[in-house]
């Protein structure tokens, strides 16, 4: 049985924080779950997780939501400063 979560983060620099994930997709983190994450409108990232069990699909969400979270953490500090 395959369990999925999808969030959805709308937003200025959504797409410097989409840029700044997107290498960590590629490196496809483990064998038992999966995520894509992609940019609609330059506005609305999409994080969209999958993974055969719920233990794994709660580790690789932690890890994407906290990417997500330090990237825009980032952004922030880099605009305010």
């Amino acid at each position: 049985m395959m369990h999925e979560a999808i969030f959805r983060f709308e937003g200025e620099g959504m797409d410097l924080i989409y840029r700044s994930l997107a290498p960590e997709q590629e490196d496809g983190f483990g064998f038992r779950s999966h995520a894509d994450i992609y940019l609609e409108n330059d506005r609305l990232l999409v994080l969209h997780v999958k993974a055969g069990d719920t233990s794994a699909l709660r580790a690789a969400l932690n890890m994407w939501l906290r990417l997500v979270n330090v990237a825009s953490e980032m952004q922030e500090i880099a605009n305010h400063g």
